[in-house]
């Protein structure tokens, strides 16, 4: 079996511009996940999927492979996920398992990587992916419509009885880790589907940077990782 660690990052990002190699508590953001990836002895290969050039040359110098550039047409802002990774295993024929880490997870450690793998091999499943409790229960959740008016999100709604200690625990995609063999993969088109189970990760490793907010929190946080449980 080949172990790839697929680490997707096109250039163009317009909410954080230059997000991929944007130094973060000292090193671009891509570093940190290529730093985590390679201290995985079972990770065969790391390899960045990027159309820039700058970003290749970042990843090359920190260490990650870039043995081709991603085509355009594959890294627009309405391109799926799905498509990059799919892209990478056709280039890749020898890849039999593979690891998707998005680098907008700067906290997720090499320790969740091997947790991850360790969960995979356990259960001997086909598709785990990363997931953190919630911090808001979709119980609490409402829609706004444009005259300013509530509505429950769910179809129940919430009741003076649902206090948070007896809710049933809701969990969310945190974006850190995809895990998922080749030929599943190749046959559901996505990471998640029958039979995917859920790795619990801690909240304090489960930011993904889409915003400026989220940015300055995951600084904040790598500053102060030393700290943290």
């Amino acid at each position: 079996m080949t172990l790839l660690a697929l680490i997707p990052a096109r250039g163009g990002s317009k909410v954080i511009p230059g997000k991929n190699i944007r130094p973060l508590a000292g090193k671009p953001l891509i570093a940190h996940t290529i730093a985590a990836a390679l201290h995985v002895p079972a990770i065969d290969r790391v390899v960045v999927s990027t159309d820039d050039s700058a970003i290749a040359a970042v990843a090359l110098q920190w260490g990650a492979e870039v043995p081709f550039l991603r085509p355009p047409e594959l890294a627009a802002d309405d391109t799926p996920g799905i498509a990059p990774v799919l892209h990478a295993l056709e280039v890749l024929p020898e890849v039999s398992q593979v690891l998707l880490l998005q680098p907008t997870s700067p906290l997720r450690s090499s320790a969740d990587i091997e947790g991850i793998l360790e969960f995979q091999r356990e259960r001997q499943c086909s598709s785990v992916v990363s997931v953190c409790a919630s911090g808001k229960h979709p119980q609490w959740m409402f829609r706004l419509d444009p005259t300013g008016h509530l509505g429950p999100f769910l179809a129940a709604g919430p009741t003076a009885a649902d206090c948070r200690q007896q809710l049933e625990p809701a969990y969310a995609l945190n974006g850190a880790l995809y895990l998922c063999e080749r030929d599943w993969l190749q046959n559901h088109k996505s990471f998640v589907g029958p039979g995917t189970l859920g790795y619990p990760m801690p909240p304090q490793r489960s930011v993904d940077i889409d915003t400026p907010l989220d940015w300055l929190w995951a600084e904040t946080l790598l500053q102060h990782s030393g700290d943290l449980p």
